[in-house]
């Protein structure tokens, strides 16, 4: 469905329109993860917003953080180079969307290594001497989206809903992102053809509603972007080519 370095845009994108960042983890091509990233993506652009999507299995991302790896996070540097090309591509964001399956109650490996190779310090954050977080992303929101064969209430109630608390306070709260929201689809496996299409109504319906960054966070974006291509990284979105975390060095 998603080709690498896949940007999807309208001849007519307005200067107001928002950058999105979607970010895919689902291994099969016709799974409803897929279904819903491709209803995102057609609301998203059918409001004139402009959609970059990462397919993390398409790509082939390794996700372990090797010696080499671990050795540049610790000097706020990142030695994968497809790592340093999502960086590039979340740099030039102003809303970035999370895609995948819950499994063993929280996200498939291909995105947890996403957040431990990408969001490094010193593009993602500084850190205080106390451990908290300065973050230094310019996004203005962040929208998770997750399937599961686990009953709603019961991953909420017995398990904590763990996804949603690690993304939503474990990372980007952490990193001083504004809104996180959380779009779950429970027992999607048992529900109805009906209400799978609704839930895909649904969130196509989300995503042509989305609303525009703040001036402030396209300011913040818009000199990250215009910082890191002065220091000679990759190109930016649109062309082709988090109380102390828990993070890579414990």
């Amino acid at each position: 469905m998603f080709s690498n370095s896949n940007v999807v845009r309208l001849n007519n994108v307005k200067e107001s329109s928002v950058r999105i960042l979607l970010v895919i983890d689902h291994p099969y091509e016709g799974s409803y993860s897929r279904a819903l990233a491709a209803a995102a993506v057609r609301g998203a652009t059918s409001a004139g917003h402009d959609v970059d999507v990462i397919d993390l299995d398409l790509d082939d991302f390794d996700p372990v953080v090797r010696r080499a790896d671990l050795g540049a996070w610790r000097e706020g540097r990142t030695v994968d180079p497809r790592a340093a090309e999502y960086q590039d591509r979340l740099a030039a964001a102003d809303h970035l969307v999370l895609v995948h399956p819950v499994w063993w109650e929280v996200m498939p490996a291909r995105l947890k290594g996403f957040f431990d190779k990408v969001l490094v310090p010193g593009f993602a954050y500084t850190e205080s001497r106390v451990g908290t977080l300065q973050g230094l992303l310019g996004l203005s929101g962040v929208t998770l989206v997750t399937t599961m064969t686990t009953p709603g209430p019961l991953y909420r109630l017995w398990f904590g809903a763990p996804v949603h608390r690690v993304v939503a306070r474990g990372v980007f709260g952490q990193l001083g992102v504004p809104r996180v929201r959380w779009v779950n689809h429970a027992r999607v496996a048992e529900v109805s053809p009906v209400r799978r299409a609704r839930w895909l109504a649904a969130l196509e319906r989300r995503f042509a509603r989305l609303p525009e960054p703040t001036g402030r966070a396209r300011e913040r974006a818009a000199r990250r972007t215009a910082a890191r291509s002065g220091a000679g990284h990759g190109p930016a979105l649109g062309t082709t080519r988090n109380e102390p975390a828990t993070r890579p060095a414990a």
